[in-house]
């Protein structure tokens, strides 16, 4: 899963993509993370705004530092489906905010969405 980091607000959207990254199973629970400048290197961003990113993923509870082995996912797999739940909120609340704007009421959007999942159901047939 590709980085992509906009430059207006760094540290967020690392918290955001790693986030992302530990509830899609790209880092699963209790497993090490890379180290600090292989993530900057991997998100092209310089080593300190990772190290920032990463105390904030510590400070919420998400990961944890092993002084001597590194950083590590948290095993708590009911703190993983809490932070999916609100990045899964947040998607849907910004998705109906653009839907919103171009105009669209809810039973709109209700039926564009059912149109979709059921095209999606019969390519999985």
């Amino acid at each position: 899963m590709p980085w992509d980091i906009k430059p207006d607000r760094p540290i967020t959207q690392l918290i955001e993509q790693i986030q992302l990254k530990i509830c899609s199973g790209v880092y699963p629970p209790g497993s090490r993370l890379p180290s600090v400048r292989d993530l900057a290197q991997e998100a092209s961003v310089n080593p300190n705004t990772m190290q920032r990113a990463l105390a904030k993923l510590e400070e919420d509870g998400l990961l944890y530092t092993n002084r001597t082995s590194g950083r590590f996912v948290t095993e708590d797999t009911d703190m993983i489906k809490q932070v999916r739940k609100r990045l899964a909120e947040k998607h849907v609340q910004d998705f109906l905010k653009k839907m919103t704007e171009l105009g669209f009421d809810y039973n709109e959007i209700i039926s564009i969405i059912s149109a979709m999942i059921k095209t999606e159901e019969m390519k999985h047939e």
